[in-house]
């Protein structure tokens, strides 16, 4: 090959490579601009803003009238810090003077900022719940606190801060534990979260959806004027409760300062008209400056006031059981209804003496109709453990629903306990006895109950053998509109195969209860009939029990029309057999449209409750 044709095929190379060259960056940048283009803005984009979020309104909560909330949010404000828009020899004396102004030590201040930002233009939250008046102080002066600023941050208002404070719950600032959770859902470290009752249960539909202020930075993070944009927050989705606030106050009135709870529920719907449980606390106190001090001290309360006793308290359901014993009876037809058996007060049975309620002369022969309207023990014990035994016993139990969650919509609840021989035997490594099983057949021992789960069993009888799930939740609503985004139906908990028929005679006996029975004056009532059970639970002490009332009305009523009214007074207070008292008190206001006072005067109950139910 010539000199000449070398040269020009070196050259033809080169022209290639540099063509080829060209070539590829041609299309690397034809890449990067057409095709990945809007990426590439959106990263440049990111680089160079600085967002600063905007909290959005929680939801508020209304009970099942829909026009007046129950929780709404009040104006406040936070105070952010910009540690980059401090001149670095100004540091201390801005801290110094932030601090006095809002009443934290400079060390807490310095505690909000990380030592290695403290030169960047990120915002730092320095302290939530800022009156308008130290926001007005600070503004007075902000020549002198360069990088102070504020932003607005709604805080939960609890219009209703009695007992309805269990369904509400509280919110809270986010813990670590919660955000490692609720991470992947949107939460960050300056979220609010709920943390007990419909506050937590809802918390995703009530917290709203933040908004962002964008805002462009130069290359050392300070800001450029009137670059500003604004996502704008969303507001979270209104609820309506199935409580009425009427019946709520009623029921509160009723029980009084006694600790225990009452519930009013919807046999044919499951919704929950009331839920109390006293003691109860204010939830506003989490809202303060000293919100952990007043939890502990809540929490060191020995009548503990945190603790909803409608759903996550559990007791033996005392002679209350006895509703569940006549229906296994009649259902399993393990006894003739007619049979007497004669009680003379007392029992003996091994090596102990069972005593009655009522003691010697005793109730006399009684058939099963006359032994649940005056709760005769030693009935019930003959009966149960000689014509049920324990193994039926625990099967209706369960059937009516013990031992097993009663899925209302609240963050937890107990689910009760229903004892077994196989489960006696591996908790205490003893053999299940004849004594177990009547203590079993009156409601004591070791089977315990909730108030939910009571209202349930009465619920089931009123249905001829459904339950209904217990809720709180009646609809989501938009919060600009109004309009109703999702309603709650009833659904079925679980359905029994228990005849029809029984749980008819089942109603009549417990009506019998009330007119010719242990309930017969506390529960007169001329505006509504009603049927029910008495319960006294023994807790080892010579003076003090648990008073239960379970009970509905209408008696005869269609089902749709009735109410289950369950009150439980632990044996903690002075004996006075309150119970039967309250719920006779509540099934008058409910339907003669009374208040508490106007119906204890129509009940003729003055001369044992005073105001708000307390004994004078």
């Amino acid at each position: 090959m010539s000199k000449g044709d070398s040269r020009s095929a070196k050259l033809t190379f080169l022209t290639v490579v540099v063509f080829g060259v060209i070539g590829l960056y041609t299309i690397k940048l034809f890449s990067m601009q057409i095709l990945q283009g809007d990426a590439y803005r959106r990263r440049s984009q990111n680089i160079s803003q600085r967002s600063k979020k905007l909290p959005a309104q929680r939801g508020e909560i209304f009970d099942r009238n829909g026009n007046v909330p129950m929780v709404l949010n009040i104006d406040s404000f936070a105070v952010d810090l910009t540690p980059g828009e401090i001149p670095k020899d100004s540091f201390s004396t801005v801290i110094s003077k932030l601090s006095a102004r809002l009443g934290l030590s400079p060390t807490e201040i310095e505690g909000k900022i990380p030592q290695n930002l403290r030169k960047s233009f990120q915002s730092f939250e320095i302290k939530a719940n800022v009156p308008y008046s130290d926001i007005a102080s600070i503004a007075e002066t902000i020549d002198e606190l360069p990088g102070v600023s504020w932003h607005s941050k709604p805080i939960r208002n609890y219009v209703e801060s009695g007992s309805i404070a269990h369904v509400l719950g509280y919110v809270g600032d986010i813990t670590r534990e919660e955000l490692k959770l609720f991470y992947n859902k949107g939460y960050t470290t300056n979220s609010v979260i709920g943390k007990s009752g419909i506050e937590k249960q809802y918390d995703e539909i009530l917290r709203g959806k933040d908004g962002f202020e964008f805002r462009t930075v130069d290359v050392k993070g300070r800001y450029i004027e009137n670059s500003t944009t604004i996502q704008a927050p969303e507001m979270g989705k209104n609820l309506v409760l199935t409580i009425d606030r009427k019946i709520q106050q009623l029921a509160e009135d009723a029980l009084g300062e006694r600790i225990g709870s009452a519930v009013v529920l919807k046999a044919s719907t499951g919704e929950v008209l009331a839920m109390v449980s006293y003691p109860y606390y204010d939830p506003n106190l989490f809202s303060m400056d000293n919100a952990n001090d007043e939890y502990q001290r809540l929490l060191n309360d020995k009548n503990n006031p945190l603790l909803n006793r409608v759903v996550n308290a559990s007791y033996p359901p005392a002679s209350t059981f006895k509703i569940i014993m006549t229906t296994a009876l009649l259902q399993e037809k393990a006894i003739s209804p007619d049979k007497r058996i004669d009680c003379d007060g007392e029992i003996e049975y091994g090596d102990r003496i069972f005593r009655c309620h009522i003691r010697r002369p005793g109730h006399g022969p009684l058939d099963l109709k006359n032994a649940l309207a005056q709760s005769c023990d030693v009935y019930y014990w003959v009966a149960g453990r000689d014509n049920l035994g324990v193994d039926r016993i625990a099967a209706y139990a369960e059937d009516f629903g013990f031992g097993k969650s009663a899925e209302i919509d609240l963050p937890s609840q107990t689910e009760g306990f229903v004892p077994t021989p196989q489960w006696k035997e591996r908790r205490f490594h003893e053999r299940w006895l004849g004594g177990d099983t009547m203590n079993m057949a009156i409601g004591q021992g070791y089977v315990l109950a909730s108030p939910l789960q009571m209202a349930d069993t009465v619920a089931m009888v009123v249905n001829n053998g459904t339950v209904y799930r217990p809720h709180l939740l009646r609809e989501i609503r938009d919060p600009a509109s109004n309009a109703v985004l999702m309603t709650t139906e009833p659904t079925k908990l679980f359905e029994s195969n228990i005849s029809p028929e029984v749980f008819a005679q089942v109603r009549d006996d417990m009506r019998y209860v009330i007119t010719n029975g242990t309930a017969q004056f506390p529960m007169k009532n001329k505006i509504v009939q009603l049927a029910g059970k008495t319960g006294t639970a023994e807790v080892g002490l010579s003076d003090h029990w648990h008073s239960w009332m379970v009970a509905y009305g209408p008696y005869g009523a269609p089902a749709e029309d009735a109410i289950v009214v369950v009150v439980m007074v632990e044996a903690s207070n002075s004996w006075e057999w309150w119970a039967p008292y309250a719920t006779n008190i509540i099934f008058q206001g409910v339907f003669a449209d009374q208040t508490y006072m106007e119906a204890v005067d129509a009940l003729g109950f003055r001369y044992l409750a005073g105001p708000r139910g307390r004994q004078e």
